[in-house]
């Protein structure tokens, strides 16, 4: 896309949180040119918190992000999809700390965003291309973007499980890639886990209905998985949500090896400390480009 987008008229969703369990409705509206997305805490006097990696506060089990002591927990699902879906501006009114699980994927909120509609701008959109590898690793994982002219992703992840294992996946993320093979994917954990992480006062808003469970051998949830590697699927939607803080388009090669949330943001906060590693280019530089190197 050439211009920057908003949605064309407001969409609302209501839910649970997946970690704090308390009800949350959210309502999704037209923003101006160079908005960004930004929270607004509609029970807190219309407090913005706009989505972007300085605002970055706790990256363990989901992406929070915070200002001024204000808090927007589990961020990176309903970040995925307005980045996937190629929308650049919206404010989402928001009643309560956390974004609403619902199915536990990004395909209720792309629905959502199908409803609103897509509304362009004349603003032409600026992309970060990134320059040269970057690449942040620790305790056997590893998370890399590489230069490219295109927003590609690579994912790999291991769980010691019979029905997940090692999975990977390879992808050029456009809007109908990700409609299809990364917005259905659900949110995942294990049974012989969910006792530790609720004493750590999380998942309390979790059931079948909105997380992929597993216990020992099989798969809790009566109607099974959606993709095979699910779970290596819905990675990559939570990775997307994560380079959404950056803030612009993305060009690059990420290719992600068992990373999760902190490594994403340690990413994010490396390429965005460093001017070096980046360019800002619009649509038709990158074509200008592009036809070069084809000509070449």
């Amino acid at each position: 896309m050439q211009f920057e987008t908003t949605v064309v008229r407001a969409v609302e969703a209501t839910g649970v949180g997946l970690h704090s369990g308390v009800p949350v409705s959210i309502r999704i509206l037209p923003a101006p040119p160079s908005t960004g997305i930004v929270f607004v805490r509609t029970d807190l006097d219309n407090f913005q918190v706009p989505a972007s990696w300085r605002y970055v506060a706790k990256v363990s089990y989901a992406t929070s992000l915070m200002r001024q002591g204000v808090l927007i927990s589990t961020t990176e699902h309903l970040l995925s999809v307005f980045y996937s879906m190629g929308i650049d501006n919206a404010y989402v009114e928001i009643d309560n700390l956390e974004v609403p699980i619902l199915d536990g994927s990004g395909l209720p909120f792309v629905d959502l965003l199908r409803r609103a509609g897509r509304r362009t701008y004349r603003r032409r959109r600026r992309f970060m291309r990134i320059r040269r590898p970057v690449t942040v690793e620790a305790h056997g994982k590893r998370i890399s973007i590489l230069p490219a002219d295109r927003f590609l992703l690579t994912c790999d992840i291991f769980f010691d499980h019979p029905l997940v294992g090692r999975q990977s996946l390879d992808l050029e993320v456009t809007p109908e890639h990700y409609a299809t093979q990364i917005a259905p994917a659900r949110t995942f954990g294990f049974n012989y886990e969910l006792d530790q992480l609720r004493n750590m006062g999380l998942i309390r808003g979790a059931s079948l209905e909105n997380a992929v469970c597993f216990d020992r051998r099989d798969i809790m949830n009566p109607e099974g998985l959606r993709f095979r590697d699910e779970c290596c699927r819905h990675k990559a939607l939570d990775l997307i949500g994560d380079l959404a803080l950056i803030g612009r388009p993305l060009l690059g090669h990420v290719i992600a090896e068992r990373a999760g949330h902190a490594m994403h943001a340690a990413l994010v906060a490396r390429i965005m400390n460093d001017p070096s590693l980046y360019e800002i280019v619009s649509f038709d530089q990158l074509a200008m480009r592009v036809a070069s190197a084809l000509v070449s």
